[in-house]
């Protein structure tokens, strides 16, 4: 499983590129480039891999990638059924390191920007106040021309070197180390496994078989590989199905649990507390209210390889 070589398409008349998407999903090529990417999922839900991180994306995700390290946004199934009731959006700024000018870098003022670039090159999710603050920059930077391009790239590069609303997706990545991506083939199997079946009884006998290893070495080996038992990812991936039903339909929320694979309802609420940090209630209220609801993600992640 190699990552592809993408060209960035930026027109001569540009230092840089932004774009807006909006098509039936983001494809399916783990690809890199030269150029540091802005990526800001505007509608989408899926599996997204970065560097030697597998984790859930949804709506509203803000990533910055630095160069060459690789991504790819997969979509869930539903997104490749020609549904026009499922289609993403994405506004993606693409530039280079340079593309302010070759010694600006090394200007005494513009110090905290390869330090961010440097940050960028293990993939960060930018949370809180400033995911609020880049995307309406990236809005108007779609629509801007000339010099504004260029104030409100600096202005969005300025925002994030003093943010500290980063959090780094793939820690243990570089690119050099391409040994451990051959591992990604066998964990994106048992995700996808995970995805399809999360409704139903799933044991660890049958992950195992799935894996070709014994139930033991199994356990010993997702545990090592993503730093959580198998059981706390299916968790995880319940409640995280669960919260996109209460957002959706008006189920009742015993109905909505036993269909997301969740036979007990005492168990459902006490995981749904320990995954997200509050209450079905409470997380419903938040989200229709539009409040912030990431005290814990809610998207079922396998972290860094290795």
């Amino acid at each position: 499983m190699k990552p592809h070589f993408h060209k960035v398409p930026i027109g001569l008349e540009h230092s840089f590129g932004i774009r807006q998407d909006r098509k039936p999903n983001f494809g399916t090529q783990w690809h890199y480039h030269p150029e540091l990417e802005l990526h800001f999922i505007i509608k989408g839900r899926g599996i997204q891999y970065i560097g030697e991180t597998i984790s859930g994306f949804s709506d509203g995700d803000l990533i910055l990638l630095g160069e060459n390290l690789p991504h790819t946004w997969r979509c869930s199934q539903e997104y490749f059924h020609g549904d026009p009731a499922y289609q993403v959006e994405a506004l993606v700024l693409h530039f280079s390191p340079t593309c302010l000018g070759k010694n600006f870098l090394e200007l005494p003022e513009a110090q905290q920007i390869p330090l961010l670039f440097e940050k960028a090159k293990k993939g960060l999710k930018i949370t809180g106040r400033t995911r609020e603050k880049i995307s309406e920059l990236l809005h108007s930077l779609l629509e801007a021309s000339q010099l504004d391009r260029l104030i409100q790239l600096l202005q969005i590069l300025h925002i994030l070197a003093e943010s500290s609303d980063l959090e780094t997706i793939s820690p243990g990545y570089a690119f050099s180390h391409l040994n451990n991506i051959s591992e990604m083939g066998r964990l994106e199997k048992i995700y996808t496994y995970v995805m399809e079946h999360f409704r139903e009884n799933i044991t660890l006998e049958q992950m195992a078989s799935l894996s070709h290893l014994s139930v033991t070495s199994f356990c010993r080996y997702f545990k090592k590989m993503t730093n959580k038992s198998f059981f706390e990812f299916l968790i995880e991936v319940r409640i995280s199905n669960v919260c996109k039903a209460l957002l959706e339909n008006r189920m009742p929320l015993e109905i909505i649990s036993s269909e997301c694979g969740f036979q007990n309802t005492s168990n459902f609420y006490r995981h749904f507390k320990k995954v997200t940090g509050m209450t079905p209630y409470v997380y419903k209220k938040r989200a229709v209210s539009g409040l912030n609801i990431s005290k814990k993600s809610p998207s079922p992640s396998l972290p860094t390889l290795g």
